[in-house]
């Protein structure tokens, strides 16, 4: 039986990979690799079209449809000017926590996994289990998405997926999607005494933020009637806006980031059309009156359906029965896990430690929560031997 020491233990050679999104993630998705091959799992690596990242996918049991699918994700996200007491790339076990970037969000849970694969592999599974290890879910789930293209390409077609983001174990069933867009503006610069001979790119790029706000607080009256999120409407966050060069020039550029997170498909056509209607209509015509060459672009960086709570949910029924858990919730962030459901499977979220401590300076991961992710592992080993797939 996989002891928690030897969990740990691969813990702290994940931890030791700076999977940063920005960087490559070869090196781990090797190692891991080769882990899992060892314990007899058929490994392939799908690149990126770079070539510098690669989704791992790798398969025990049987060669057939309706697998399970543990999934988690190998970039974490920077250290950049975070006051980090030990060094955040070697783990540091102290008071029953473990330290490291990516201890929670999520090593955690693709150490207890890959710890348990050879124990998985001695079990005759009834179904096939499925290890998803992706890149570039800190910048949009880039990863996931191409896996979902491969998936379809390779007719590889699994009946539910566990997403191992920290839950602190609890069973999670829905989140809101995440939309993440950066719009440009290109005015025409000029002396800032004479604004009107100019198109103030900065000006306009504040005009769109305002229609955002009044989106922001539309969208607070669409909120359906049983919502269970919190807020319980979609949200529009502005995260920044940049632009101009000095105080007496009219700036030529400008562009602003912001998200939004629908809670219903309604909502995001709203959002989009709304706001390309305002561009297209009110703005572009007042900048192109005094510039033709006057522009606003959107650029997408991601659009990540949710996940939404389905009354028929077997991967949320297995996890509950293993966790012994009376309920499951929703949370508002986002997961890879709306990606899983676009396939046709059923997905939930649970996984170990919490998601407070992702993305700050002393991240860490419970190592009762890492024995806790460890003994739900085990109880799938053995209802993998007894559960026949749902068709």
């Amino acid at each position: 039986m996989t002891t928690l020491d030897e969990t740990k233990a691969l813990l702290g050679q994940l931890i030791s990979y700076p999977t940063i999104s920005s960087d490559s993630n070869l090196a781990l998705v090797s190692f891991l690799a080769e882990r899992l091959e060892a314990a007899g799992a058929d490994v392939q690596l799908a690149h990126s079209d770079k070539g510098d990242k690669a989704n791992l996918w790798a398969t025990l049991g049987p060669d057939e449809p309706g697998g399970i699918v543990l999934s988690g994700h190998t970039d974490v996200v920077p250290v950049t000017d975070q006051d980090w007491s030990y060094d955040p790339f070697v783990m540091t076990e102290n008071d029953g926590k473990l330290f490291g970037r990516g201890a929670c969000d999520m090593k955690g849970f693709i150490a207890a996994a890959v710890a348990k694969a050879p124990e998985f592999a001695a079990r005759p599974l009834s179904r096939p289990l499925h290890f998803s290890f992706t890149y570039d879910e800190e910048t949009g789930c880039l990863g996931a998405q191409d896996l979902a293209i491969w998936l379809k390409a390779q007719d590889i077609r699994p009946s539910l997926a566990i997403i191992g983001e920290p839950t602190m174990m609890a069973v999670v069933e829905g989140h809101k999607g995440c939309c993440e867009y950066t719009t440009h503006f290109r005015g025409q610069a000029g002396h800032g005494s004479m604004p009107d001979n100019g198109v103030n790119a900065v000006e306009y790029a504040v005009r769109y933020v305002s229609r955002l706000l009044e989106l922001a607080e539309a969208l607070k009256s669409r909120a359906p009637s049983d919502s269970r999120f919190d807020p319980p409407w979609t949200t529009i966050n502005t995260g920044g806006l940049r632009g101009g060069i000095s105080h007496n020039v009219i700036p030529q550029t400008a562009s602003v980031d912001w998200e939004f997170r629908p809670v219903q498909d309604s909502d995001f056509t709203f959002v989009k059309s709304e706001i390309e209607a305002y561009a297209n209509t009110v703005l572009l015509p007042a900048m192109r009156a005094v510039n033709p060459n006057a522009s606003i672009t959107t650029e997408t960086i991601a659009e990540v359906v949710g996940l939404e709570p389905a009354t028929e949910n077997e991967a949320r029924d297995i996890v509950a029965e293993l966790t012994k858990s009376n309920g499951a919730d929703v949370v508002p962030f986002g997961t890879e896990a709306g990606i899983f459901a676009s396939l046709g499977m059923s997905a939930v979220i649970c996984g170990p430690g919490s998601i407070e401590q992702a993305h700050k300076a002393d991240e860490y991961l419970g190592t009762d929560q890492l024995s806790a992710c460890l003994t739900m592992l085990d109880g799938l080993g053995n209802k993998l031997q007894t559960v026949a797939p749902k068709h």
